[in-house]
């Protein structure tokens, strides 16, 4: 990562926040990064032709990405930037092992991102918020280990009484199924401000729904997988249908990395 080449900025729309980063960083990402509050953010990496998940069990960015270290160092420049990492219980059964810092998927850089953080006036990690409606997760997950907050139902919670470490709060909303935007205004009125989404496709479909979505960070990978029916690999949106909502995105910015592109989006007008 100590060598890894900048990226390069080809365009970025004027005005944007900018939040001054650490020398390092700003090197790094090819310029300056601003994320506006209160926001909701996702980062997802994507083949050419729109694939997002692979099918069964396994764990997909990494392959997706082809394990790209400017693809995790941007990843990692998200998670410095948050309050809170939000995921769903899908992304989180894939990913036994996974801790969702930024340290993590970019350790070199972990003193850059510290600086950042401080700045900010964050805490060391971004608070972990794992979404379960039904409370079926491996509790011994290390993401589950230190501060985190676990987001479920009444009879999510009843499963997980008592099996959490003390560390681990709960809060469960009434109904079988969550409504997202109860649960963004709960973290928000936590003074939670910056909240990054990296749940999987039908997480991001919610948030869209919802008109929950404030910015997407998308990195286009140079890999094409194709579909065919019943192979459970899944497109940047699932579980939804938007033509109604036609979200409206605007193109914030665009990096480049060798035959990678990193693409920043705003979406359009937002119910709060």
């Amino acid at each position: 990562m100590e060598t890894l080449t900048p990226l390069e900025l080809l365009y970025e729309k004027p005005g944007l926040t900018s939040f001054g980063l650490p020398s390092a960083l700003a090197a790094a990402y090819g310029g300056e990064l601003g994320i506006d509050a209160p926001r909701v953010y996702a980062n997802f990496v994507t083949s050419v032709d729109g694939i997002v998940a692979l099918g069964g069990e396994v764990e997909s960015g990494g392959i997706i990405s082809g394990h790209s270290e400017a693809d995790r160092f941007v990843m990692g420049l998200l998670r410095a930037c948050a309050d809170a990492v939000v995921v769903g219980a899908g992304t989180f059964r894939k990913t036994p092992n996974h801790l969702w810092t930024a340290e993590r998927v970019a350790p070199a850089m972990a003193p850059a991102f510290a600086e950042l953080r401080a700045k900010l006036g964050l805490t060391a990690r971004p608070l972990f918020v794992l979404v379960t409606a039904s409370g079926e997760v491996d509790v011994t997950h290390p993401a589950l280990a230190g501060d985190a907050l676990v987001v479920t139902t009444p009879s999510g919670r009843a499963r997980l009484a008592g099996r959490l470490a003390a560390t681990v709060r709960i809060a469960a909303f009434e109904g079988n199924r969550l409504a997202l935007a109860p649960v963004l205004a709960m973290l928000r009125a936590q003074g939670l401000r910056r909240i990054l989404s990296e749940g999987g496709p039908s997480f991001i479909g919610d948030l869209i729904a919802e008109s929950l979505l404030d910015e997407l960070f998308l990195t286009r990978s140079p890999l094409l997988l194709g579909r065919k029916d019943g192979d459970g690999r899944k497109t940047l949106v699932e579980g939804v249908d938007l033509p109604r909502k036609r979200p409206s995105l605007e193109l914030l910015s665009l990096r480049r990395h060798g035959s990678f592109l990193f693409l920043r989006y705003s979406l359009g007008a937002r119910r709060r």
